[in-house]
């Protein structure tokens, strides 16, 4: 009896071991199973060959386009040249799509962020910037790539990029003109059967707090749309973004507008220098139609050979014609100034046609005794058609002269005591009379170009600065 009851006890004893044994190993057992794996078991079995991902396969083949969401950083706007139509900028491109054979569960962390060579193992968007003339990667120190998967399957890649791209610039307000340039991204193989590219609801594009340009002002809005491209190849997933851009005009201000406006200032110290100064003034006119030939040419050596008129093309033509017309001015007014000696010139010539025209009268006379009926006439008269051609000529150059209330009639023919030329002058109106009227004509030229040369450019200067600063700039803003 007390060999069985001493039987059961150990017996009981043997199966509470075992069952503790077989608790603690099942308790042991959820351990091991929750263990997370380490990080290069873990990518072989998501991406890696034995996982069964295929790189070259879209998400969701055969199904649904796969929605790409894109957003841009810019670093660094600048290097807008003219002359080429295009802009250089660095930016971040950010790009973020759903890849359902991407999605884990084994690994506790909410997103892993894995190093650039793991792209070659992952399907990725084949985007292209539409515009573009070039382009660079960054390598140094490393390739300026990030990789990063959540657990929901979602990736995001981003990139470090500098681009040049082409923007088509209307300079006919060059430089008081705003410019729009775009920044298109556009699928190159996938059409939109299976893909579409759309911009961040929030932030799509921003910019860095520390950006400035040299000669634009960067707005803030920017025009965020789609550009979607047909091709006879398929319909094509297109986004875009423009950028609005105002030049500033100090530059120029300070290069070309001020220096041709001092020049053309600098024309009119002729006409208050001395007519007689013939070297003073013709030196000052060249040297400045000179000086603004130069500035002229100057400001179109940065900006392409386009076929319409620019701005600074009417503001640079119009302060040479201003210059080369002080220039003309002193011409006329010398050419004024020595008519007098023209003048007496002609007198002179006339009173010899004269004397000639009564000897030939009295010679015609004796010869018309002496000789046959039939010969005379013809020779007087072929004597007096001559002479009439000089008068008449001569009249004909006469008529400047009465202008200037003279005549270079006999009647009123001047008389100097000291040349022969002015014996036949009237008393009281001698050589320097007549001499200081035509002086005063020209002084007069000089008088009345002082006043309508300022007058003009000034009245030129408010409807040009009002066509462009304000008329076209209101129409510009109207059209962004």
């Amino acid at each position: 009896m007390l060999l069985h009851i001493l039987c059961m006890v150990w017996t009981s004893s043997v199966i509470f071991l075992q069952g503790r044994s077989v608790l603690c190993k099942e308790m042991k057992f959820p351990n091991r199973a929750t263990k997370p794996p380490s990080p290069s078991d873990f990518l072989d079995k998501l991406m890696g060959r034995t996982s069964g991902y295929d790189a070259r396969i879209r998400p969701n083949f055969k199904g649904p386009p796969v929605n790409v969401t894109c957003n841009i950083f810019i670093n660094s706007f600048g290097s807008i040249t003219e002359t080429t139509m295009d802009y250089r900028l660095n930016v971040f491109l950010r790009q973020q799509w759903n890849d359902p054979r991407l999605a884990y569960k084994e690994y506790p962390d909410d997103s892993l962020d894995l190093d650039p060579s793991m792209l070659d193992s992952i399907w990725k968007p084949d985007l292209f910037f539409a515009n573009e003339k070039g382009a660079n990667f960054h390598e140094v120190t490393t390739d300026n790539k990030l990789l990063r998967i959540f657990q929901n399957g979602n990736v995001l890649y981003s990139i470090r990029l500098t681009l040049t791209l082409s923007c088509p610039m209307d300079l006919k307000n060059f430089p008081m003109d705003s410019q729009t340039c775009t920044m298109q991204l556009e699928s190159f193989g996938y059409t939109m059967n299976d893909l579409i590219f759309e911009w961040l609801d929030v932030g799509a594009v921003q910019v860095a707090d520390d950006l400035t340009l040299p000669q634009f002002v960067l707005k803030e809005e920017k025009g965020l749309g789609y550009c979607t491209k047909h091709y006879n190849t398929g319909k094509f997933t297109c986004i875009e973004v423009k950028f609005y851009l105002e030049r500033q005009m100090g530059y120029y201000l300070i290069q070309m507008y001020i220096p041709s406006l001092l020049t053309v200032i600098l024309s009119w110290v002729s006409f208050w220098i001395n007519m007689d100064a013939a070297p003073a003034r013709v030196g000052l006119g060249i040297t400045t139609v000179l000086t603004m030939t130069t500035q002229s040419s100057g400001s179109r050596a940065s900006l392409p050979k386009v076929s319409y008129v620019k701005a600074i093309d009417i503001w640079m033509a119009v302060c040479l014609l201003f210059v080369f017309a002080a220039l003309l001015e002193y011409a006329a007014v010398n050419f004024v100034s020595r008519q007098h000696k023209e003048f007496f010139r002609l007198r002179k010539k006339l009173k010899e046609q004269q004397r000639q025209r009564a000897q030939a009268s009295a010679d015609s006379k004796v010869k018309g005794n002496n000789m046959s009926g039939n010969n005379a006439p013809h020779g007087n008269a072929a004597q007096q058609c001559s002479v009439c051609a000089r008068e008449e000529e001569l009249a004909q150059q006469g008529l400047l002269f009465q202008s200037f209330g003279l005549a270079l009639s006999a009647g009123t023919a001047p008389e100097m005591d000291a040349t022969p030329v002015f014996a036949d002058l009237p008393p009281g109106l001698g050589f320097y009379d007549i001499r200081r009227r035509f002086v005063d004509r020209a002084k007069r030229i000089d008088t009345i170009s002082r006043a309508v040369f300022p007058m003009s450019f000034l009245m030129f200067n408010v409807l040009y600065w009002l066509t462009y600063k304000v008329l076209r700039h209101e129409d510009l803003l109207a059209a962004l």
